[in-house]
């Protein structure tokens, strides 16, 4: 009972006579302790703390409140690079495929498919609808997959198309968008024509840079596609009914879903909160503010203290120091990068430095949970190691010093994010290799947007990078630093590189393919393209009264697609 409702019962005035006042009252006293009833039960049912409708989770109007890392940049699936927009477009967008549950391939608006050495066809479903009420038609990603590839879109994931005929052409400028091998034979059937055998292509397709944009209502928007809640179309589980940029967001149950009965249970997420800061958010999960968080180690005794229950997971993430190898810069040297490479341990940055349970020392670009040809990748093909060893470490610098022609190195400049984990990992690196190299780095700390451009526009000599899959397959990782690859922020550049890569790209016998693979880990391991760091898991709690709650490694690092609310524990 809110506190507008209590106040219309008493100012009520019907009971006028002293007899009727009497009973007033004693109805008034009712009434009063009936509304304080119904709320103490709302607050019981709605809060570790919280206030009911306000708190985590709203069980009167099936609704959870959440918070968000960052901001999105855009909406714009053909253009999205960031987590935060992945797990925003995952909720309100669909693809031809997606993930169940158990994170198993399942049909989106494709009800079947079929995988060719040639090409692949899609059959659509016809309950497949826009928000709008108008049925997702196979021009539709037609027009969409254009768009990516149209060189003017100037897409950073463009590359993720590149399997499909005259893909990449169409993207360096040498051929038109309409020549792109992909055809709507009809409303329900989409024929795609492959440059070169791809036996992954059904994964692709699940990733949201493969999501439908309609021709006609994308030319309405006048180039402020994905800008905003009225600047889109949906045709996932929910609907973007709230944008308040840098603030919150709302979601809603999206009535045109076809597949409303077993996805999508809640009627609303409210994506209260946009926040990095991770004391912050757990001060609101301790509050009943949010339904889950993910806890860095100092937090961890107050929430064994709160007797929460802690999961863990492996979010498939990959971190490394990434160095720019444009013409401009020291960290092209080659001999210069093995220098870095001999003056670092990333078992003494993981377990000394940042000491997160949750995190695996960096070994390889390839993380432990991948699957080579029938166990783990990095079993089947271990990670050539460097030790740490100071005195060759300053010899190699010494060799890059005489083979750049200066007298000493200058100030270098080291790219971060500005959350808590990149700054400590930063200020461990900058004087590590002050003390074992004499180097002097100068930490440049960005907010999340800048950092990316930045990244962007080479303006760095070392950055703090990383990269999650896109994809349940090794080429999501193996094809990072090929030179087309518009992700490969420090412009590696190497034929032997993009030779494995093709290979991997195209090869049908699975140990061929993946023998090409362990080429590329050789290669990014001897050309110094990267200094691995960790893999990054998360070690989170959730609001016990909310089910099916799922981290992945593979699509949206936080899915509330199959989550629902039960408070019968």
């Amino acid at each position: 009972m809110n506190e507008a409702s209590t106040t219309a019962i008493t100012t009520d005035d019907r009971f006028t006579s002293s007899a009727g006042k009497q009973l007033g009252i004693y109805a008034l006293y009712a009434l009063l302790a009936l509304s304080a009833l119904i709320y103490m039960l709302a607050v019981a049912a709605g809060s570790t703390g919280s206030t009911g409708a306000s708190g985590a989770i709203d069980v009167v109007n099936n609704a959870i409140t959440i918070a968000l890392r960052e901001e999105p940049p855009q909406l714009d699936a053909n253009r999205a690079t960031d987590a935060s927009s992945h797990v925003v477009l995952a909720h309100v967008m669909e693809g031809l495929l997606g993930y169940d549950f158990d994170n198993h391939l399942v049909p989106g608006v494709a009800e079947r498919w079929e995988i060719r050495e040639d090409g692949a066809t899609f059959w659509l479903r016809e309950d497949s609808l826009w928000s709008d009420g108008v049925p997702v038609t196979a021009a539709d990603f037609v027009f969409s997959w254009r768009r990516v590839v149209n060189p003017d879109t100037a897409s950073q994931y463009a590359f993720i198309l590149y399997p499909i005929k005259n893909a990449e052409a169409i993207n360096n400028g040498q051929l038109p968008a309409q020549t792109l091998g992909v055809t709507a034979v009809s409303e329900r059937v989409l024929e795609v024509e492959f440059e070169r055998p791809t036996p992954y292509f059904d994964k692709l397709v699940a990733y949201l840079t493969y999501y439908p944009v309609r021709e006609d209502f994308f030319n309405s928007t006048n180039g402020r596609y994905g800008a905003d809640t009225d600047m889109m179309l949906y045709n996932g589980a929910y609907l973007l009914t709230e944008w308040v940029h840098g603030s919150t967001m709302r979601w809603v149950k999206n009535p045109n879903y076809w597949n409303k009965e077993n996805k999508g249970y809640l009627d609303e997420i409210r994506t209260a909160y946009i926040t990095q800061d991770v004391n912050a958010k757990l001060n609101m999960f301790k509050d009943g503010q949010i339904a889950d968080t993910h806890l860095l180690s100092p937090m961890l005794p107050t929430a064994m203290e709160q007797r929460w229950q802690i999961d863990r997971s492996m979010d498939g993430s990959v971190f490394y120091l990434e160095f720019n190898h444009r013409e401009d810069r020291i960290s092209r040297n080659k001999n210069f990068r093995r220098a870095l490479q001999l003056a670092q341990d990333s078992t003494e940055l993981v377990y000394k430095v940042l000491k997160e349970p949750s995190y695996l020392p960096g070994v390889s670009l390839f993380p432990a949970w991948l699957t080579g040809v029938s166990e783990s990748f990095q079993k089947e093909y271990p990670p050539p190691m460097s030790k740490l060893d100071v005195q060759q470490a300053r010899e190699h610098l010494e060799l890059a010093r005489r083979e750049l022609g200066i007298d000493k190195f200058p100030p270098l400049m080291l790219l971060t994010g500005d959350t808590p984990i990149s700054l400590l990992a930063a200020e461990y690196y900058q004087q590590l290799f002050q003390k074992n190299l004499g180097l002097e780095f100068r930490i440049d700390a960005q907010i999340f947007k800048q950092r990316l451009d930045k990244m962007r526009a080479g303006e760095f000599d070392l950055v703090l990078s990383g990269w999650g899959p896109d994809y349940n397959d090794v080429l999501t990782y193996g094809d990072l630093f090929s030179s087309w690859n518009l992700q490969n922020r420090g412009r590696y550049n190497s034929p032997e590189m993009d030779l494995w890569i093709r290979v991997a790209q195209s090869e049908l016998d699975p140990q061929k393919r993946m023998d090409a693979f362990g080429e590329i880990q050789r290669l990014l391991h001897e050309d110094v393209v990267i200094l691995p760091m960790y893999e990054r898991g998360f070690s989170f709690v959730v609001d016990s009264r909310l089910k099916n709650f799922r981290r992945r490694s593979v699509g949206p690092e936080v899915d509330y697609n199959y989550a629902y609310i039960d408070v019968t524990n």
